[in-house]
């Protein structure tokens, strides 16, 4: 096995940058989800047609079709602040590439400390016997990513689940109720989800669900 490869430059690359360059690829889609507001839309949107009780309506392909276009909606300042200042510089060779690297890591620390609860920041930094610095602009500049990231993760999860637990209660009660009228009624071979389906169909679209719901996504992130 060649230890380096030959670009078209005629200098060598050597075989482990290449494996390494192509792994940090390959994983980037699923770090910038993890960094974004991505993960938070798609559990929500996933809660929501579970408490509706439609099965596969909308289908997957909808829901990460929508959460990736409301994330990009959610995140456009912080794209637009690494834009300025680390891909264009970069670009016009005003910087280096790791200079660029980490101007674009702060408009990304920000938006997740900004959206990071303080527990799960001092969890994670306890872990990695670190102290938390009560000053945001060297939070943001000290603080790693590897410290940062985890802490977002699971104040995202905390908030998702959350925001689903109270999307499922009005439609619980819409099943409360069919389920003890079609009881009460001796229609107890009838399923209660099929009658309370076109129910919660209904009140979902009554109360302009779909915007609603969206705006209480957008809201919810400080940007």
């Amino acid at each position: 096995m060649y230890d380096s490869l030959i670009n078209v430059n005629g200098s060598q690359i050597p075989t482990l940058d290449i494996l390494l360059l192509l792994t940090i690829v390959s994983l980037l889609p699923s770090l910038l989800i993890m960094m974004s507001s991505f993960m938070r839309t798609i559990i929500i949107l996933s809660f929501l047609r579970n408490a509706l009780g439609v099965q596969q309506t909308p289908p997957n392909m909808v829901l990460v079709g929508i959460s990736i276009f409301l994330t990009l909606f959610i995140m456009d300042p912080v794209i637009g602040e690494i834009n300025a200042n680390a891909y264009t510089p970069y670009k016009n060779s005003e910087i280096s590439q790791e200079e660029a690297i980490e101007r674009a890591q702060i408009p990304l620390k920000k938006f997740m400390l900004e959206n990071t609860e303080k527990s799960s920041l001092e969890l994670f930094a306890d872990i990695s016997n670190m102290e938390v610095i009560e000053d945001e602009e060297r939070l943001q500049t000290e603080l790693p990513m590897t410290v940062v990231i985890p802490s977002f993760m699971t104040s995202e999860l905390k908030r998702a689940f959350t925001a689903g637990f109270l999307l499922y209660i009005p439609f619980l009660l819409i099943d409360i109720v069919v389920a003890s009228t079609l009881m009460s009624m001796g229609m107890m071979m009838l399923p209660p989800a099929m009658i309370s389906l076109p129910f919660k169909l209904l009140l979902f679209v009554t109360v302009n669900g779909w915007e609603q719901l969206f705006a209480t996504i957008v809201n919810s992130f400080n940007r």
